[in-house]
């Protein structure tokens, strides 16, 4: 009897055992049908730029200003346009003795091609400068959007990586805290610790056990938020292949990086693109006041019958000269200077705004330097204080209070360090993106 019974148990186990295990293989089958992507910051980037909506809008506006500008250049071409008419009419013959004198119907036959070709005129050619000067500047601000949208996707990788780390800290400190309830209970056992510190050890690591929860929420949703930053389908699993870490940096004087901001920032060239498109309109439009020159002809046939049409034809010159509209024209010139003046107090913002972004970044990338320095020798003592207070509550000496806010200051002073590294890398972004070199980071 003895014997059946254990061998149910021992079937009853091996058939829990391989439920456990194929229900382990179907998640794992299932973790492996998500397509998986390997990502280095840089890839990201890089990514962000192909797929990212907003990226793709300001294409699309360096397209219109595109057609805006063949639309200009048309008013420089020749302008062709032909028309064929068929018509039946009466002519008035005049009055004779009193009488009025309408002909019998008549019927006309034309058909003409005209040509309309505009000569000189400086206002039409500024116009057309304008439009490719416009296609310039859409395209630098594309370049601009670019550049903040690999911003933002770098501070998103890193942010991941930083939510990434917490969770490997927070695991870390479960592990200490079911050390510490180990050790509670061992001694509890032997007299030399109550319940008091075991219980105390349990509400400390459930404590821990619920910052875990949290903090693999939070890598959750920051890979969401990195994943919509790059454009990518939310099914794809990410796998960030960079690591939060202090890498060397070389250093730069003010003046250094500032010659480099000024020679790559896209947001300079973009200001000072518009600018020269606010002079160019305003040429435009002082120009109008200049004559124009403008010509034109048509050929065609004309008759009673198709067969009978006889060839005509014309050829003028139309001088066009200015002379006065009401003002308002001259409204029209103050207003483009008015203009004008803005787009130069703006680059002059630009260029003070630029300097601003790059002495910030500098001052930020050496303090955080400095914090990952500090907060890596916190973390030494904080190992060492609760390496000490593990040894006192071993042997007696305190409770276990002592080390519960042991590894307190350890959880504390990991959280520093991996603020710090999140603060130093998110520094180097800042500055890239200040000097305008995000593709060398």
């Amino acid at each position: 009897m003895i014997v059946i019974i254990l061998a149910g148990i021992v079937w009853l186990s091996g058939t829990v055992t391989l439920a456990w295990a194929q229900e382990a293989q179907d998640e794992a089958a299932s973790r492996q049908r998500l397509p998986e992507l390997r990502l280095s910051m840089q890839d990201a980037m890089q990514a962000s730029v192909d797929n990212n909506p907003t990226v793709q809008l300001f294409r699309e506006r360096v397209s219109q200003a595109e057609e805006q500008a063949f639309t200009q250049r048309g008013a420089l071409l020749p302008n062709l346009s032909a028309r064929v008419s068929g018509a039946r009419r009466r002519f008035f013959l005049g009055s004779f003795a009193g009488r009025s004198a309408v002909s019998d119907p008549i019927d006309f036959y034309e058909s003409r091609i005209a040509l309309t070709q505009n000569i000189f005129s400086l206002s039409l050619i500024q116009r057309w400068r304008a439009a490719r000067t416009n296609i310039e500047v859409a395209s630098l601000d594309s370049e601009t959007q670019k550049m903040d949208t690999m911003a933002i996707v770098a501070l998103a990788y890193l942010e991941t990586l930083r939510v990434q780390k917490s969770v490997k800290a927070r695991l870390a400190d479960v592990k200490l805290n079911n050390e510490l309830l180990r050790l509670a209970m061992e001694r509890k056992s032997v007299g030399m610790a109550t319940r008091l510190d075991v219980t105390r050890a349990k509400v400390q690591l459930e404590n821990e056990k619920q910052r875990l929860l949290i903090a693999r929420n939070d890598y959750g949703s920051a890979k969401l938020n990195l994943s919509r930053g790059i454009g990518l389908s939310f099914d794809v699993k990410l796998i960030l292949t960079d690591e939060l870490k202090l890498v060397p940096v070389t250093p730069q004087t003010v003046e250094q990086a500032l010659q480099v901001a000024r020679e790559r920032r896209v947001e300079l060239k973009a200001q000072k693109k518009r600018e020269r498109l606010a002079e160019l309109t305003l040429s435009s439009v002082v120009m109008e006041r200049v004559p124009s020159l403008t010509g034109s002809g048509d050929v065609g046939v004309i008759g009673n019958q198709p067969g009978n049409a006889l060839t005509s034809d014309s050829v003028q010159v139309l001088l066009s000269i200015p002379l006065f509209d009401g003002g308002q024209r001259e409204g029209r010139i103050s207003e483009q200077r008015s203009l004008l003046r803005l787009e130069s107090i703006r680059t002059r913002d630009v260029e003070k705004q630029i300097g601003l972004e790059v002495r910030d970044a500098l001052l930020t990338m050496e303090s955080t330097q400095q914090q990952v320095a500090v907060a890596r020798e916190g973390l030494r003592l904080a190992f060492q204080e609760l390496h000490l207070a593990r040894r006192r509550f071993a042997v007696g000496l305190a409770t276990n209070i002592e080390v519960t806010d042991a590894q307190t200051r350890v959880a504390q002073a990991r959280d520093n360090l991996i603020e710090a590294l999140f603060n130093f890398n998110a520094s180097r972004v800042d500055l890239a993106r200040a000097q305008g070199r995000l593709e060398d980071l």
